[in-house]
């Protein structure tokens, strides 16, 4: 289990009809809580049927000014739990927090920002604006797509940041009840204005899928071609052996494990948080997480079954082989990035980095 923390809810404010965003004071823990504009919190839902759930949720608030962590959380039709957070949190109460994680964060707050939003998918793309406009020197240029304009969240505040500058922010809203859907041919023709920009994409799997498809046919490079995925946390990263319920799979009788695998160990380097390290005893079966856990090192993951990407790396050397993988994309793996929840060894000597 990753170290989780309870932060305080200082505000709760109701963004739109159908959308809140949550205050949260890192207090004695605001180390631990610094992070990249366009990175995520799994937070603990308390649940009546499971004890709990796990969702994460985009930040919107910017690292510049130092000031507390927001989340913000759209309610989804039979959505436990952004139901639950906008519903029945309030300012005093508190929420179980992971740290920050997630790479949906731009490299260089210098760099033209091409953006691409649809509804929800705001969120992160809203922490970029503030952080590039705040420390970075760029020009950025916003589509943001939304039902009608009353489901705008953040609509005041890009408005006024839009206002604030007018030579490096361009806001422009799509709205299906004045346009209908955009179709691939729209945002291809409005993307090949910005080609030579870094894009960022983030919203409901089907504006991301023809977002994506328009770029990749106006010939963005890889490397400046990003978007933001959520998978539905199958497992609990909350969860302790102690807290998780017996159940079948427990009863020794009816359980054959497989052999542990065999082999010799092989030789991981790590550069962690500007830290390097090195062993030479990773065994095999074990993941670079479960390794590094061994040895006392606070590796970031949330879900811990390839289904989100805080646990990413990037492959310097050598070559692993993952359990399991519903995030990344074959043009993430041909650029080296790999889950270390679920990277094993595959070659004798493995070198990776999490910057």
């Amino acid at each position: 289990m990753s170290d989780s923390f309870e932060l305080t809810v200082l505000d709760v404010i109701k963004e739109t009809d159908n959308a809140c965003s949550v205050v949260l004071d890192p207090g004695e823990h605001k180390e631990l809580f610094q992070y990249t504009p366009g990175q995520f919190l799994t937070v603990a839902v308390p649940s009546d049927r499971t004890g709990l759930v796990a969702r994460s949720y985009s930040l919107s608030s910017t690292p510049v000014d130092d000031g507390p962590l927001t989340i913000t959380v759209k309610r989804t039709a039979d959505g436990y739990a952004s139901g639950w957070i906008c519903n029945e949190l309030r300012a005093g109460d508190t929420l179980r927090v992971l740290p920050p994680a997630g790479i949906f964060t731009p490299k260089n707050l210098d760099a033209d920002l091409l953006l691409f939003a649809g509804g929800s998918g705001i969120t992160p793309v809203m922490s970029i604006i503030r952080t590039a406009l705040a420390r970075g020197t760029g020009q950025i240029v916003l589509f943001y797509a939304n039902q009608d304009d009353r489901s705008v969240i953040f609509a005041d505040a890009l408005a006024g940041l839009a206002a604030e500058h007018p030579d490096r922010l361009q806001v422009v809203h799509w709205l299906e009840s004045v346009q209908g859907l955009p179709s691939e041919d729209q945002i291809r023709a409005f993307a090949a204005q910005y080609v030579d920009r870094d894009a960022f994409v983030c919203g409901p799997a089907p504006f991301m899928a023809l977002t994506v498809a328009a770029l990749k046919e106006l010939e963005f490079p890889r490397e400046r071609r990003h978007q933001e995925k959520f998978v539905s946390l199958g497992g609990n990263p909350f969860e302790t052996d102690a807290e998780r319920e017996p159940g079948a799979d427990d009863d020794e009788d009816d359980v054959t494990e497989a052999p542990a695998p065999t082999g010799p160990a092989a030789h991981l380097l790590v550069d962690l948080d500007g830290q390097d390290y090195e062993f030479n005893d990773w065994k095999p079966g074990t993941t670079i997480l479960e390794h590094l856990e061994s040895k006392g090192i606070k590796a970031p993951y949330s879900c811990r079954e390839g289904e989100c990407s805080a646990c990413a790396v990037r492959l310097l050397e050598g070559e692993v082989t993952m359990r399991a993988n519903d995030v990344l994309e074959e043009e993430d793996l041909a650029e080296g990035i790999r889950l270390g929840c679920q990277s094993e060894a595959a070659t004798e000597k493995v070198r990776v980095t999490y910057s």
